[in-house]
């Protein structure tokens, strides 16, 4: 909370984006929306007034949404969903009108449009009016449409919201819900005629918000269906932890953790030890990603961070802090000297396929993300012979901070023991989000 408060915070309302960095500061969407959350998730925990006290700073900052219809109409539809979401953790902290109103706002500019439930799948909604920006889809927009719309019927008692929600739910357990693995995708490619999912993205924000959404749902509606498919969805998460199962962050900046710890945490206070094991689990394992300045990387099994983090990477750190503390405020964190001892090797890998070997029980891959800023090429990754089960791997060149960010993680793996490993990568296939093959990597901090 230090590290929030001091470099983080800005005094008007808003949140810095980029503490090492001038890359603006806001309190709208999910890079900020993520940091309002933690201050949410320790007020509730501690109920201090001061807390209380900036929630109410940001809701007099918050965006003002207005429901757009037409052709000149340009707003993103997931942006007003994530500050509907935000605006409900704030009313959460101050029971305020204003943030109610907000939330309101927000989610109508999304459900009370027809810019985005086009195409060939309607029910669910494009990213962009229109089906812009290739006909992308995102879980998302439908996801914290979902959750949004659940937080306001439980608070307002309209049957129309909790009517969305389950609506919603429904198609977006049809068009993103990966059976096999029990998880949810988080892209559909919508072209007019056919809806196609992008397979095994498995974004660590929107399969918290799914947790979230199911048990919100089910303690609105007593379907107990709800609840057991929030509770398989947050078992399913451990396919994507590494070998010492810890949990591992393919999205270079894109993606925020903090909507899956706070999931789990709310299982854990219901009494889920799976859950609770995890945040511990997972909290001791991050103490060691935690730079001096109280910073985290995304990767939780992963050094310290080298060069520059954003508030899309270091709010799971911080929230897993705060969840795990209050869990178990006596468990103490035992020293890791592991990364301490880890050897940097300089390395240059600039194309695909390519093949890096070494001996050791953990690796952290250093470069620039948004190295061509900001959006655009990525490769695939195996370990050992084994592609990663979330197929992102390395997408280098996504930057939500919208700039460079150098000597920056860019994948991160550990092992319970020393052994010869190798990683292998290869180019993605092309499409209209992630674009084609990239991969720039400068460095490599091998564990011994």
């Amino acid at each position: 909370m230090t590290t929030l408060r001091a470099r983080l915070v800005v005094p008007q309302g808003r949140w810095q984006l980029c503490a090492r960095l001038p890359c603006g500061a806001s309190d709208s969407d999910w890079g900020a929306d993520s940091l309002t959350a933690v201050l949410a998730l320790r007020w509730h925990a501690t109920h201090a007034p001061a807390l209380r006290a900036y929630a109410r700073a940001l809701e007099r900052g918050a965006p003002a949404y207005r429901v757009c219809r037409g052709r000149g109409c340009t707003g993103w539809s997931d942006v007003p969903l994530w500050d509907a979401v935000s605006a409900m953790r704030r009313y959460g902290v101050t029971d305020e009108p204003l943030a109610l109103a907000h939330a309101r706002a927000a989610y109508a500019s999304v459900a009370r449009t027809d810019l985005y439930a086009r195409g060939a799948c309607p029910e669910i909604d494009y990213q962009r009016p229109f089906g812009g920006g290739g006909g992308l889809k995102t879980l998302e927009t439908d996801a914290n449409r979902v959750l949004a719309a659940a937080l306001l019927a439980r608070r307002t008692g309209d049957a129309a919201y909790l009517a969305d929600a389950r609506r919603h739910y429904a198609a977006i357990r049809h068009w993103f819900f990966d059976r096999r693995a029990g998880l949810y995708t988080v892209y559909v490619f919508d072209d007019g005629h056919a809806c196609r999912p992008l397979r095994h993205r498995f974004f660590a924000s929107v399969n918290g918000i799914m947790i979230d959404a199911g048990r919100a749902l089910a303690h609105l509606t007593g379907d107990l269906g709800y609840a057991r498919d929030a509770r398989d969805t947050a078992r399913a998460t451990a396919q994507l932890d590494d070998a010492r199962g810890i949990f591992v962050d393919l999205q270079a900046g894109n993606d925020v953790v903090e909507p899956l710890v706070r999931a789990l945490a709310g299982l854990a206070d219901a009494g889920d030890g799976w859950s609770r094991r995890w945040l511990i689990r997972n909290a001791l394992a991050a103490a060691h990603a935690r730079g001096a300045d109280g910073e985290y990387d995304r990767f939780f099994d992963g050094p310290p961070p080298a060069g520059p983090v954003t508030a899309w990477q270091t709010s799971g750190g911080l929230a897993l802090a705060v969840a795990a503390g209050a869990l178990a405020p006596a468990v103490r964190v035992t020293p890791d000297s592991a990364w301490r001892r880890a050897r940097p090797h300089p390395v240059a890998i600039d194309h695909v396929p390519a093949t890096l070997r070494f001996s050791g029980s953990g690796i952290a891959l250093l470069g620039a993300i948004g190295e061509r800023c900001c959006e655009a090429g990525r490769a695939r990754v195996a370990i050992d012979g084994r592609p990663t089960f979330d197929a992102t791997g390395i997408w280098q060149n996504k930057s939500s901070a919208g700039r460079t960010l150098p000597h920056s993680v860019l994948f991160a793996w550990r092992w319970p023991r020393a052994g010869q490993h190798v990683l292998r990568f290869e180019p993605g296939t092309p499409n209209a989000k992630e674009g084609g093959a990239f991969l720039h990597v400068t460095e490599a901090w091998i564990v011994p």
